[in-house]
């Protein structure tokens, strides 16, 4: 073997191919999930709302961890797809498979009108772009109180049974499995898409996105497209929430639902994927738990712990342990 051949550098058809295998602990990540129906059922509605919430955490990631787009109102496709969902209900369809598409197709329609601006502006201005028009929208919602309840909430909401058999009963069996099905089918999709010539692309637009069109990549569309994605499985995520709960507020366009997301995703790790999935489940176990010692006090620790990972696991949780089997594999 010549020093050419050693120094000749992968291709990048085999470098995806590489990453995209599937390893051993993602196949008990997801294995694992199976677990709360039976070791945990009386806490089937949180493990259902985490799935969900993990949902909307990796359509967060795919434009700030893999792109660089900093949002601080996410919420607001969420909030679009959980209001279609339930004014679909209310008015008399509440089929959930059909329910999800609509939903989809119009939070990805409002991202996709919006991805036009988002595109044009990056730091500072990007963030406080994202956060206004999560405001207006709230703002819109809570004056058109006629159609989506205000402050009292939409009412009337009702899912009708999966396929028609398959009944929301009020254990959350079904809800977790709904829930669950949703974020693993959704996540291969994303799996593809960050392992491909186009999620290559994406980390070339976070690392610098000036220096990406002199390689001749289309930096903006590139930016609209993820963003459309992005808006389109946050839609999916409040359309969810909306099923399986029957009920929207506006709390699911609000800034704090933004704000919680960005915290999840900055536990687990951006950029990975399962960083939200993770972050998602450690935030939300966390919060339970603290507020049932303080119910008036449980963000102080929430805070506590947000600064415990931030000082001693800068790149989130997944970053720490990936840092930590690095060290002993080269220890070994």
């Amino acid at each position: 073997m010549t020093s050419e051949t050693i120094a000749r550098p992968i291709p990048p058809v085999q470098y995806l191919n590489a990453q995209f295998r599937w390893r051993w602990s993602e196949i008990a990540f997801w294995l694992a999930t199976l677990l709360p129906p039976l070791l945990t059922p009386n806490y089937l509605g949180l493990a259902s709302q985490i799935a969900i919430t993990g949902l909307f955490a990796l359509s967060l990631d795919l434009i700030l961890g893999f792109s660089g787009i900093v949002s601080l109102g996410h919420a607001a496709y969420f909030g679009i797809g959980a209001y279609t969902a339930g004014l679909l209900s209310k008015w008399g369809w509440g089929e959930p498979l059909s329910g999800l598409l609509i939903a989809a197709i119009a939070a990805g329609l409002f991202g996709y009108l919006t991805s036009f601006i988002i595109a044009r502006f990056r730091h500072l201005a990007l963030i406080m772009i994202t956060l206004g028009l999560g405001l207006v929208l709230q703002a819109a919602a809570n004056s058109a109180g006629s159609i989506t309840g205000g402050f009292d909430g939409l009412q009337g909401v009702h899912t009708w049974p999966i396929f028609g058999r398959i009944h929301f009963d009020l254990w959350g069996y079904t809800a977790y499995g709904y829930a669950l099905t949703g974020l693993f089918l959704i996540f291969l999709i994303s799996r593809r898409l960050t392992h491909s010539p186009f999620g290559l692309a994406l980390r070339g637009i976070r690392e610098n996105g000036q220096r990406m069109p002199a390689i001749g990549a289309p930096t903006r569309r590139h930016i609209r497209t993820v963003y459309t994605i992005a808006a389109i499985i946050a839609g999916i995520a409040g359309a969810m929430l909306t099923q399986t709960t029957e009920t929207v507020s506006l709390e699911a366009l609000g800034f704090q639902r933004s704000a919680d997301v960005l915290v999840m995703l900055i536990l687990g790790g951006t950029g990975r994927l399962y960083g939200g999935l993770v972050g998602a489940a450690v935030y939300m176990i966390a919060r339970d738990q603290f507020s049932g010692l303080n119910p008036q006090y449980w963000y102080f620790w929430i805070g506590l712990l947000l600064i415990a990972v931030v000082t001693f696991l800068p790149n989130g949780i997944l970053g720490g342990l990936s840092l930590l089997v690095g060290r002993v594999k080269a220890r070994s």
